[in-house]
């Protein structure tokens, strides 16, 4: 049953643009029930890093071009998150390639954007021991909570199925888990959801050319990080 509750958080992590690009894919890349990362935790950081860098470009910070970020505006953004990270790659001009700063920012982008999500109430910090150390996981613990990551994935196969149309951020999320390998966790019945799959490629293929570009490089730096990891 979706509650009020759940709805009015559904509302907040589906809109179109700002600091909700990161946190759809986040609550899509984890399994809600144990908060651990469904592809590679390097994957991961990688399609957060590159989901990171879209919203700054959704909001008309930054842009691509040939592999390399552009600033296009040096106002701090409302969000927090946005805002630091923004400050980093103004603080560093002489780092523009793409690739580094996937790299760079995916080091901890699971936890900044753990961190957003549960300053929203949307998840909660969960420590837990291992033998050495420890480990904070970032879980959806509530029924509400729960009922609105399961609704992240369901929302996009349900405009991919139905053919609805999607706003520039939605298509570039379903471009990012496309290219970092969670296409399968979105659309997970290849029968029910066949012309989904046709769609997709379309739908992605229309995104501006600079987003296009961040997707790309997504997919080569998390192609990088499975092929080392297979030798």
């Amino acid at each position: 049953m979706v509650t009020t509750e759940s709805t009015e958080q559904h509302k907040t992590l589906s809109k179109g643009r700002g600091g909700v690009l990161a946190d759809q894919y986040f609550l899509i890349a984890h399994e809600d029930r144990t908060g651990r990362s469904r592809l590679h935790p390097r994957a991961t950081g990688l399609g957060l890093a590159a989901a990171l860098l879209g919203e700054l470009i959704l909001d008309g910070r930054i842009g691509i071009s040939d592999g390399d970020l552009i600033l296009l505006d040096r106002h701090p953004p409302t969000d927090a998150l946005a805002h630091d990270i923004l400050d980093l790659l103004i603080a560093q001009p002489q780092h523009r390639d793409v690739r580094i700063w996937l790299a760079f920012l995916s080091q901890d982008s699971a936890v900044r954007v753990g961190e957003r999500l549960s300053r929203l109430g949307a998840v909660e910090p969960v420590t837990r021991r291992r033998m050495l150390s420890t480990e904070t996981l970032y879980m959806p613990n509530s029924a509400a909570q729960r009922n609105a990551a399961a609704w992240a994935p369901a929302r996009l196969a349900n405009m991919l199925v139905r053919g609805i149309g999607m706003s520039v951020s939605d298509r570039l999320l379903i471009g990012l888990i496309a290219a970092t390998g969670l296409t399968r966790h979105v659309l997970y019945d290849f029968e029910a959801h066949r012309h989904a799959f046709q769609s997709l490629s379309s739908a992605v293929g229309s995104l501006p050319s600079d987003l296009r570009e961040l997707i790309e490089y997504t997919e080569a730096s998390v192609g990088s990080v499975v092929t080392v990891g297979r030798r």
